[in-house]
């Protein structure tokens, strides 16, 4: 059974149908690759798939669980988080603190109000607990060392990192990628690969990404689906995909 599995999802917006019959399955512990040009539909598959809209038609599944039409929260406490293509972090608080926002949606970490106003032992005990966890998530990402600045004065290849470290610490099963190498220079993309790589070994996490960056997709992704105006033109192994010539001549060649 696929971890994730998608069967004729579309969505309309108006008159226009943005996402038309697609279907996809992702196995556990796969790195995916979701290509195409702008406004072919890929964005709006990740809000398809995160709860912010609802399908017109078609089911998704998460490792056999129908979780369509679900809310953002559900599907996040399921097991799906993702990053977004333009960076949504707190910029005025630290680094920390961006990463335990997404810890307290864990429910070893929780605590009452009361708890929180009264500054009772549980309070400092599950706060200790978070703030091991998010360095540790910190580190993976060498941002353990900026833990305690805004998360607005960091570069801004560490504050793509940082989001995808927020991510993790929802403990997902399925992490999205929205362009995570968007604005990086090719060193930190460099970077990025190995970082995404690690991501998925270490936290044994799936991940399907959306990006540009041809080179980074041809070095990780392990499978592609193509999109172009909301239609699927092509799936299968990336290096096939990627020599494919209605890919060539309707995506790589633009």
């Amino acid at each position: 059974m696929a971890m994730l599995e998608v069967n004729g999802l579309s969505i309309q917006f108006g008159g226009l149908r943005a996402v038309d019959d697609f279907n996809m399955k992702i196995e556990k512990g796969q790195l995916y690759g979701l290509i195409g040009p702008n406004g072919a539909g890929k964005t709006t598959i990740f809000n398809l798939l995160t709860g912010v809209y609802k399908p017109t038609e078609g089911i998704i599944k998460l490792d056999g669980e129908d979780i369509t039409g679900k809310s953002i929260i559900e599907i996040n406490k399921i097991g799906i988080a993702r990053t977004f293509q333009n960076i949504r972090l707190f910029k005025d608080m630290p680094v920390i603190d961006n990463v335990k926002v997404a810890l307290h949606n864990d429910s070893k970490y929780k605590y009452s109000t009361v708890t929180g106003i009264l500054k009772l032992p549980k309070y400092f005990k599950m706060e200790k607990a978070m703030n091991e966890r998010a360095l540790e998530i910190l580190k993976v990402f060498d941002l353990d060392k900026e833990a305690y600045i805004n998360a607005g004065n960091l570069p801004y290849g560490k504050q793509r990192k940082l989001e995808i470290a927020r991510a993790l610490a929802t403990n997902p099963k399925l992490l999205l990628l929205d362009e995570p190498a968007a604005g990086m220079n090719p060193n930190e993309t460099l970077e990025l690969m190995e970082t995404i790589r690690f991501v998925r070994d270490h936290f044994g996490v799936t991940i399907l990404l959306i990006e540009h960056d041809m080179k980074l997709v041809g070095g990780i992704c392990e499978e592609l689906t193509v999109l172009n105006f909301g239609h699927m033109l092509v799936q299968g192994e990336t290096s096939k995909v990627l020599s494919d010539p209605v890919v060539i001549t309707a995506y790589l060649g633009e």
